[in-house]
């Protein structure tokens, strides 16, 4: 049944405040503009403002999607993209178009938001939608997408992104000449290091993208030698998890795969990057960590290995949580607990020559299951199977302060 849902109104007050600040020539302080007195001062005045306007009206978003040639890893993915709320409803709204500086023609987000429009129309005039135009779209900016042959989901979530982020970027394009000198924040603590990384990155990247799916990890090295500890920070949009085998009780669940993922690495000095120190390659352990967690954590189980001569699947059941996805264990030591609800499952049916894409996604009446153009509703004890290759979780806590 169709259902109004209120669109937070933090999203389009954000986009004017952010076009106020750049019609006037001002420029962020710090890497998050919402910490600046200007920034909270609008927001308090167009909040007033917004209050007054009608709340966005929404249909039930149970809508199919068209296979239009071996393009079921697109729609599995679009489905899981629509269902989440704060990227849906920066496109239903169009915001895009107040706060974009980009010079990049937002072609394939205008294109992305009408395939989402015709999700959520509350007239439901469609019970298909045809994604034609937005993969012809696609398909000219990411030119490895053409043809009909079988694509993997998490590729084209990855590429979908990027270009998305490219086209509604809010820092204005710089040409940069030659590679940015390196800089030492030795005399710093780990969160002050993380956090000037993460400005750095800010001052460039800068979008809607990055607001939900944009974190960052550390990558902690510690040389067997001199003893010297050493980071790097990298920003990702998607964690990718190794599957361990089977155990004893022929069960495996997500935390195993978190733990195999963060596990100390040991490097021999052939792999081994430089030791600052011993100013020379050495023996090291190496470490993952999440430094900064996203409001919306994407995770790649990854069920296909590559050798010498073949790719192999896994396909191994990993069980996960459907909420409460506690990721503090795997973040800095103080952070606390910091708890996800899962919300979109991408699944992979078949073998790696031929195989199949399909949807689960939750919605205000409960879980549904997308096949193309197909829709049905599916309980919550279903979503647990040996296909799940993409899960798409929501921040759902905010007792742990967020790396900024």
């Amino acid at each position: 049944m169709p259902g109004a849902s209120g669109v937070n109104v933090e999203n389009s007050c954000e986009a004017l405040c952010r076009n106020l600040v750049s019609q006037n020539g001002l420029q962020r302080e710090t890497a998050d503009i919402s910490q600046s007195v200007l920034y909270t001062s609008l927001m308090g005045l167009l909040l007033v403002t917004d209050d007054e306007k009608e709340q966005l009206t929404l249909g039930s978003g149970r809508v199919g999607l068209r296979n239009i040639g071996n393009t079921c890893f697109l729609n599995a993915i679009v489905q899981c993209l629509s269902h989440t709320r704060g990227l849906r409803d920066y496109c239903l709204l169009k915001s895009y178009r107040h706060e974009k500086f980009s010079k990049e023609e937002a072609k394939l987000m205008e294109a992305f938001s009408q395939v989402l429009s015709g999700f959520w129309d509350v007239n439901e005039g469609d019970t298909i939608v045809n994604p034609r135009q937005f993969y012809n779209i696609f398909r000219e900016a990411v030119p490895y997408f053409s043809g009909y042959s079988q694509q993997d989901a998490q590729e084209f979530l990855r590429f979908l992104l990027d270009k998305l982020h490219t086209e509604i970027n809010r820092r204005p394009y710089v040409r940069r000449t030659g590679k940015d000198p390196e800089q030492k924040y030795t005399r710093f603590r780990i969160s002050e290091e993380a956090a000037a990384m993460w400005k750095k990155h800010l001052e460039r990247d800068d979008s809607r993208i990055v607001d939900l799916f944009s974190g960052q990890l550390r990558s902690s090295l510690h040389c067997s030698v001199c003893s010297h500890y050493s980071n790097t920070f990298d920003v990702f949009c998607d964690l990718s998890l190794p599957i361990p085998k089977k155990s004893f009780s022929g069960e495996v669940m997500l935390r195993d795969c978190l733990d195999l993922f963060s596990q100390e690495e040991k490097m021999d000095k052939e792999n081994s990057p430089m030791c600052e120190r011993c100013n020379r390659r050495t023996e090291c352990t190496k470490r993952l960590s999440i430094q900064r967690f996203p409001q919306v954590i994407v995770i790649h189980l990854n069920r296909f290995a590559t050798s010498r001569w073949s790719i192999s699947k896994s396909t191994v059941h990993v069980s996960f949580p459907i909420t409460n996805l506690d990721l503090g264990p795997y973040g800095p030591v103080d952070c606390g607990p910091v708890l996800y609800d899962l919300y979109a499952i991408c699944n992979h049916a078949g073998t790696v020559n031929m195989g199949h894409y399909t949807a689960c996604c939750l919605d205000e009446n409960g879980w549904c299951y997308y096949n193309d153009s197909s829709v049905t509703p599916v309980s919550e004890n279903q979503l647990q199977t040996n296909q799940a290759y993409v899960l798409f979780y929501q921040r759902s806590n905010s007792t742990a302060t967020i790396r900024k």
